[in-house]
């Protein structure tokens, strides 16, 4: 997957595209795999890099949702367990099971949630990950040694799913690649090619060079997560909002906080809704929230009632609260929620996906969450295929493995060169292999998409990796031929956006 011979695959074609996907997240990603291993001829372009937004600023979970069997939707928990099961066969290398615990401390509890529980393993069928059973309060203490024992009476145990999800990502455009879609970062969609009222294609600016492309399709497929209603705008000024964005935000704390394998779910917070405390490659992430904002940003910020509130729920359940002083990180991301002018909270939106075709031809389609991905591509490529008349080929996604190269690469590398085995920093698990793969391998062209996205050593220790900087800096710059004042540039810029995940004192 390397950008420069994906831009010559674009400058080479000259018939339109079957199919041109607008947004590199998951919805994005994911539509370019199933279509193009349907055979369809596809472009996807990104106007960042790839999971930029939403998509790298997840709970990290693949699973069916236990709130919403609560609020009653069994439909599309169904839906989600059944996705849940076929992500964790398709990319066994990038997810595994997880066990949770709800700690209980009223005689009614445990009954209480593990009758819902129950009912989530039998939803799961044949593609549960394992079996719900009621703890002691021994047993709670076992599988979570930091849990606050004072009136603490037993729990619930159940099992969901885990990932990377910018890791998933970069493998679900590999994949594409691998399929033959032609996949790009950096290149922004600046308006649509027409033809009368109706949309022919897209015009395209590089972000880099400046360079201008035309790819005409047969139908666009704006998948751009909570800015899809800008894109949908730029078609028609009136057209009324799809999504309404909300924020949810998580904690990074050191893995003392919650020593073991096994996850904390608090079952109700102080607002209503469930926490979720979680290891995390060697770290816990704890979160979200759920906070209407008005305006889509690349780049949210965590509002200081958000850090509060986890921060208070918490403590709440664990032995030893965490501070401010013990947050590694904090990030935000947004979820694109469907739009409903009559509902008040966001946390009564609904999660499931919408799609949308106009007038002109353009397929929107927003919503859903990272489990239940793969089912909203396969809904949307059938949905192309039908209104642009493309032949109709059977969804082969189901059963598809994703492509996932990182482990094998960063090997052969470290084994042709004894330096790449260099740790970058002494509080990161990262090495200088893992760059040089980022750059080579992984379409990375910035310090932000190694750090953030290729690594994840922003999310888990920002100050670690603003130290790290120079140093996977030059290693960058002797990849991508940077000039020493580009590489200044770069090490200048990525440390300013990288101090808005360091949580100071208030």
């Amino acid at each position: 997957m390397k950008r420069a011979q994906q831009l010559e695959k674009l400058r080479a074609r000259r018939e339109p595209w079957d199919i041109v996907i607008i947004g590199g997240g998951a919805t994005g990603l994911g539509t370019a795999v199933d279509a193009a291993s349907r055979g369809h001829a596809v472009a996807l372009i990104e106007q960042h890099d790839f999971a930029k937004g939403t998509s790298s600023r997840s709970t990290k979970l693949v699973h069916g949702g236990v709130r919403y069997l609560e609020q009653g939707d069994v439909a599309l928990v169904l839906e989600a367990l059944r996705e849940r099961g076929r992500l964790l066969r398709n990319a066994s290398h990038l997810t595994h099971a997880m066990p949770f615990v709800i700690p209980c401390y009223r005689w009614w509890e445990a009954p209480f949630y593990g009758f819902g529980l129950l009912l989530y393993d039998l939803l799961a069928g044949r593609l549960g990950l394992g079996r719900t059973r009621l703890l002691s309060a021994r047993e709670v203490r076992a599988q979570l040694p930091t849990i606050r024992t004072d009136g603490l009476q037993g729990g619930v145990l159940y099992y969901d799913g885990q990932f990377d999800d910018a890791r998933l990502a970069v493998a679900l455009a590999q994949t594409a690649v691998a399929q033959s879609a032609t996949v790009l970062n950096y290149l922004r969609c600046t308006g649509f090619l027409k033809k009368g009222d109706r949309i022919v294609g897209v015009k395209a600016t590089d972000a880099e060079t400046g360079e201008v492309h035309e790819l005409r399709a047969r139908v666009v497929l704006n998948a751009t997560g909570v800015f899809v209603d800008a894109l949908r705008h730029q078609d028609q000024p009136a057209a009324v909002p799809l999504v309404q964005p909300s924020q949810g935000v998580h904690l990074v704390l050191p893995r003392e906080f919650l020593p073991g394998g096994t996850a904390l779910l608090i079952p109700k917070t102080t607002d209503g809704r469930v926490l979720f405390a979680v290891p995390w490659h060697e770290h816990i992430i704890v979160g979200t929230t759920d906070t209407p904002v008005d305006q889509a940003s690349l780049e949210p910020r965590a509002l200081e009632e958000e850090i509060e509130l986890i921060l208070t729920n918490a403590a709440r359940y664990l032995a030893r609260p965490p501070t401010r002083a013990d947050v590694l990180s904090v990030f935000a991301g947004l979820r694109p929620l469907a739009h409903r002018s009559a509902v008040e909270h966001t946390a009564a939106l609904s999660r499931r996906h919408v799609i949308e075709v106009a007038e002109s031809g353009l397929i929107t389609i927003t919503g859903g969450k990272w489990t239940t991905y793969r089912q909203m591509a396969e809904e949307v490529v059938d949905r192309a295929e039908q209104c642009a008349g493309l032949p109709r080929r059977e969804c082969v996604t189901k059963t598809l493995s994703l492509d996932d190269d990182v482990d094998t690469a960063v090997a052969v590398l470290e084994a042709g060169d004894a330096s790449l085995v260099q740790a970058l920093h002494p509080r990161l698990p990262y090495r200088r292999a893992d760059v040089v793969w980022a750059v080579r391998e992984a379409m990375a062209r910035t310090l932000e998409d190694v750090l953030a996205r290729r690594t994840r050593a922003l999310f888990l220790d920002a100050q670690a990796s603003i130290e790290a900087a120079e140093e996977v800096a030059t290693i960058m710059a002797a990849e991508l031929q940077w000039s020493p004042e580009q590489t200044a540039v770069q090490v200048q810029q990525y440390r300013e956006f990288a101090r808005g995940y360091l949580l100071g004192p208030q």
